[in-house]
Order: C-alpha cells, then structure tokens, then sequence
C-alpha cells in the first residue's frame, strides 16, 4: 500500500534542513523538539529506510533523505499555494531570493515593491551573500532564486543578464605608488571572482601587490578605500560618492568582464516565478557600468 506522507512532517523537514538545524525549525514552527523526531521516525516507517542519521549534534539527510526532501518542497509549496488561492491559508506562502551584495540596494526596493503590490499575502525572504553560497542555496532548495556573479563566458544553466567590466577602484585622492611600490590592494574574503581577477591580472603584468585590508563585506570595501588605504575590483555599477575608476590614472593592468546571470529553483511556485520574472526585469533595468 502506497503510504500518504504527513504534510506536517514533510513541512518539518523542509524547515529543519532550511535552518540547519531541527532543533531551529522546531523553535521556528512552534512545536517541541520531541515531537519533531516523532515526525521523522513516522516518515521513515513510512518510506521503509533511513532518512536522517546523527552526525555530531545534529542530524544530516541521507540519500533517501535528500530525494525525499526535494519531494517535500514541491509538495508544501504546491500545498501553501493551493490554500492561498482558495483563500484557507493562516500563514503566508514564502518565497526566497538572494542577491550579490554589489546590486542589493539599487535592485531589491524596486523589486519588493512591485512583487508585494502584486502578491499581498506571500512572505519574501531576501539574502546578500557571496556567488558561490547563493548558487549552492539555490541547487540545494534553500533558495527559489539568485542573481549571481559568473567568469565571463562561463558554461551553466543561468539565465545571462548582462556583461560587466571589471574595473579598478580607489579614492579620487589616491596617488599611485612611487616606484615600485606594491599595490595596497582592499580584498574581499576568498573565494571571490574579483579578488582572483585581480591577482591574476597583477601577477600576469608582473606588479608588485600586498594585501593592506581584507573584508567580508561590501560596506567594508568601500569604507577601506574611502580612507585612501587601497585599491579594489569590483564592476562600476553603484559606485559611492568619492571613489572613482582608477585603472589608467595608476597605470593598471586590464581586466576581464564578468557576467550577471539569473539563477533560478526547479520547480518554482507561481509566487516564486513572478518574483524571479520581476528580479529578471529591475536587474536589467537598472545595471548600468558607471
């Protein structure tokens, strides 16, 4: 006899795995811990094999464990979407969305505005965050879709957006080393495409450089070069006042462009197609290389 997987448990596993945690997701869905673990031991009577087993504090999924949780997204989002039409939903559809932290702020307003004048009721999840996590959220589920950063001309199954140059930035005040001088660069955490462009380009026309500022986050970039202490990569889109391309007047090497693509969930709900669609629309709207 087929079994009828629980909706219940199927909604806890996909909140423990989104959290990392099920002592997390019980917390999240207001339910005991206890009664979580009940819920995953009744699906694994269910299904006939392990689902889940302990991996120091916290359970991992297994391979059934994972083909299961890819089935239980398609089914709670197909369950949310459905009450939510027929007007029986208590709480709101979710619906996730991750971005580069370079094109979080002249992109996600208009984006959350229009999506929300459209869809009242469904809760958005945005993240900023680094190309690779938000790439490995998107595959893994966590996330219904991202734009992300990728090496020009790059093979994979995201949508292309647009091309960008890379470009070398620095305070207006900035004078170029006497000599030869290495290059104080301002680096973003490895991995980082801008930080292996630059290194890359450096080495290749044999310029000295030392690190002088490391940072894991884009504020921390701009606030580093504001006070003279460096150099950095990124694309010219959204540049703050006071730093300016700076590649011919230090007499840098060129760089290679990158590309902006559009990354999106399998089997999106309709909620999370439109809001893909309108990260689609505003990204190519409102890029632009200064």
């Amino acid at each position: 006899m087929t079994p009828t997987f629980d909706i219940d448990a199927l909604r806890a596993v996909v909140a423990g795995l989104d959290q990392g945690s099920f002592a997390r997701a019980a917390a999240q869905l207001g339910r005991s811990q206890s009664a979580i673990s009940m819920q995953l031991k009744k699906l694994e009577q269910q299904a006939g094999t392990t689902l889940f087993v302990r991996r120091g504090r916290g359970l991992v999924p297994t391979e059934a464990g994972e083909a299961l949780a890819a089935y239980a997204r398609r089914i709670v989002a197909l369950n949310d979407e459905a009450a939510l039409a027929l007007g029986a939903a208590t709480t709101a559809a979710v619906v996730r969305l991750g971005l580069p932290q370079d094109f979080f702020d002249s992109i996600m307003p208009a984006v959350l505005s229009g999506f929300a004048a459209a869809h009242p009721r469904v809760h958005v999840e945005v993240r900023a965050g680094p190309n690779h996590i938000l790439a490995e959220e998107v595959r893994a589920g966590r996330l219904d879709g991202a734009v992300v950063l990728v090496p020009d001309g790059a093979g994979g199954a995201e949508e292309p957006l647009c091309r960008l140059p890379m470009r070398w930035l620095a305070h207006e005040a900035l004078a170029r080393p006497r000599g030869d001088g290495p290059l104080p660069l301002v680096l973003f955490d490895h991995p980082c495409l801008f930080r292996q462009a630059a290194l890359a380009a450096l080495e290749g026309a044999g310029r000295h450089w030392h690190p002088a500022v490391t940072t894991p986050s884009l504020p921390g970039i701009w606030a580093a070069l504001r006070a003279g202490l460096g150099v950095a990569v990124r694309t010219g889109h959204g540049l703050p006042d006071g730093i300016a391309c700076a590649g011919d007047r230090l007499g840098l090497p060129a760089l290679p462009a990158i590309d902006l693509r559009l990354l999106r969930g399998d089997n999106p709900s309709a909620a999370a197609a439109d809001l893909c669609d309108a990260l689609r629309r505003e990204t190519l709207d409102r890029v632009t290389d200064r």
